[in-house]
């Protein structure tokens, strides 16, 4: 088919780089939550948050494990993740965009920022999470063994837990309206390639 139809190549090779640059890429995360080991609820233990260490030179979104603290009540909650340099009070480097939950929700839920924010690696920088509205919401942590940084609670350090987290840079999803005319590309060379003679 390629041989008849050699202008497919490109096309097939550009849908496959769009579909490529539609993932993220994690630079660090602590081991998986098993929920129920520590929990605190945010607005109690505020500022809460994490110290982390990036490798990578950008930080795009902070992914954390969450839960309703009172499910069923009707209530949701609005969050919103502040990147900071210094200590859990320092300067904020960016605000994530909120994260809506529902009544009775709970799992991993991914705070984006709204451009990479730039770091240094080696660096140690921090998070704290907020509940902007809504019901009390809980946070998981766990002893975890993450070098690279600890828990705070109420602006403290706790050595020896680690909030579940996952940061790392996020790669732009492919525009819709490129997927469409690479899509339509493909139609129009295969209606073309079956309308041509045999070569």
């Amino acid at each position: 088919m390629l041989k008849k139809a050699p202008f497919l190549f490109p096309v097939i090779l550009l849908m496959n780089v769009l579909m490529v640059h539609g993932q993220g890429i994690v630079d660090q995360q602590t081991r998986p939550p098993s929920f129920g080991e520590a929990y605190y609820v945010i607005q109690s233990y505020s500022p809460i948050g994490q110290s982390f260490t990036p490798g990578s030179n950008s930080v795009g979104y902070v992914s954390l494990y969450l839960a309703d603290e009172n499910p069923g009540n009707g209530l949701g909650a609005t969050l919103y993740v502040d990147l900071r340099s210094g200590s859990i009070t320092g300067p904020i480097l960016s605000s994530s965009a909120l994260v809506s939950m529902t009544d009775s929700s709970g799992g991993a839920a991914n705070f984006f920022f709204p451009t990479a924010v730039p770091v240094t690696p080696g660096t140690t920088y921090y998070f704290d999470v907020n509940v902007q509205s809504g019901d009390h919401w809980a946070i998981d942590g766990a002893i975890s063994g993450y070098a690279g940084g600890s828990e705070f609670l109420n602006g403290m350090a706790n050595p020896d837990n680690s909030l579940w987290f996952q940061e790392g840079v996020v790669v732009p999803e492919p525009a819709v309206v490129w997927l469409a005319l690479a899509g339509g590309g493909v139609f129009f060379c295969i209606r073309r390639w079956r309308k041509s003679p045999e070569l």
